[in-house]
């Protein structure tokens, strides 16, 4: 049965890679760490934390660019290294050698990421709506074969420029579909689920610092449509499939137990997200589209499910769970079922 009444503290956690805020529930117990994804915080996790059943130490930090933790610069070339050496540097000034990690989208790049690079600290994962193994735009089969040469339609230049300019402003408006908060509540979770706790999550999303250092990131021009490539510092830089790669976890030998959750209507990862350039230019909203040959919508899901089947062949264990009804944050807008899905992973792995 989950503790509801457990109290959450924040705090400041200096670490050899930079200061980090975090927030915690417990001094006792097997740490199971929460990383949130883009345009977020760990206040994402607020509401799951209080319910982590007694016996678990629950820690999420605000990462790299967002939120209360210290702002230091992207360096997108490392692919999510700059990010999975920050959790890492985390274990480390906790004390800490290994937890159960979960992880909300681009902090499922993070800690598959982490895994490759620490498998022994990575005791269990969970991922909740993970990134695909090979980033986020500009690929286009289950392989991840690159569209174009550059990587043209990922990276830094692929942000809706109003809403990184309202997330600037700190817009808490419904003006536009643009506007933060419509986002949120069009895309983070399917309509017209509205969390109780909104406001609280707007100021999450709000507290996105905006910057070609961290987010979304710089780009260069490109003559591929649809026009703009990755950059080399931020975030959707750190996303993009010229740096992040990570379909190397299919050979991962005694690598985690994988247990991975998705809404069966996410907006956001999917082999038809609105977010990406393949399926916008094929609906229509982005024009010149070259086609499905050339520039198919990218088939992220897919690309996800191959890698863990390859992991499987390997002798690695995953489990698949869709959420029907349900869009990108299963956590928060199915929160019993997630909790049922978490806490039996949690009694297995937490050791």
């Amino acid at each position: 049965m989950a503790d509801t009444s457990r109290k959450v503290e924040i705090r400041d956690v200096p670490t050899k890679r930079l200061r980090v805020r975090a927030r915690f529930v417990g001094e006792e117990g097997f740490p199971v760490i929460f990383v949130h994804g883009n345009c977020s915080s760990s206040a994402f996790f607020a509401s799951l934390l209080k319910t982590l059943p007694a016996g678990y130490r629950g820690i999420a930090p605000d990462m790299r660019g967002y939120g209360e933790t210290e702002p230091k610069t992207i360096d997108a070339t490392r692919g999510m290294r700059d990010f999975s050496d920050d959790l890492a540097a985390l274990m480390d000034a906790l004390s800490l050698k290994r937890a159960v990690f979960v992880a909300h989208s681009a902090g499922a790049g993070m800690v598959m990421q982490l895994s490759l690079d620490h498998p022994e600290r990575v005791a269990g994962l969970v991922v909740e709506a993970p990134l695909s193994p090979y980033g986020f735009g500009g690929t286009k089969d289950a392989v991840g074969t690159p569209c174009w040469a550059d990587f043209a339609g990922s990276g830094g230049g692929t942000a809706n420029p109003d809403f990184v300019q309202r997330l600037k402003s700190k817009d808490r408006s419904t003006e536009t579909p643009t506007s933060p908060r419509n986002v949120m509540n069009g895309c983070y979770v399917k309509p017209p689920f509205r969390h109780p706790d909104e406001e609280l999550l707007l100021d999450s999303v709000l507290n996105t610092h905006v910057s070609d250092e961290l987010y979304p990131g710089n780009f260069t021009k490109s003559d591929n449509w649809p026009g703009v490539a990755p950059g080399t510092t931020g975030m959707n830089n750190a996303m993009a499939p010229r740096y992040y790669n990570t379909s190397s976890f299919a050979a991962l030998k005694n690598g985690p137990d994988v247990l991975w959750i998705r809404g069966a209507d996410d907006a956001i990862v999917s082999d038809t997200s609105l977010f990406d350039f393949g399926f916008l230019g094929k609906l229509g909203a982005v024009p010149g589209w070259p086609g499905d040959e050339k520039y198919p919508p990218q088939p992220m899901v897919s690309q996800m499910r191959g890698v863990m089947e390859r992991y499987a062949a390997n002798g690695g264990r995953f489990r698949e769970v869709v959420l029907q009804d349900t869009g990108h944050s299963p956590h928060l807008e199915k929160t019993q079922e997630f909790e049922a899905l978490l806490t039996p992973f949690l009694q297995e792995h937490a050791r």
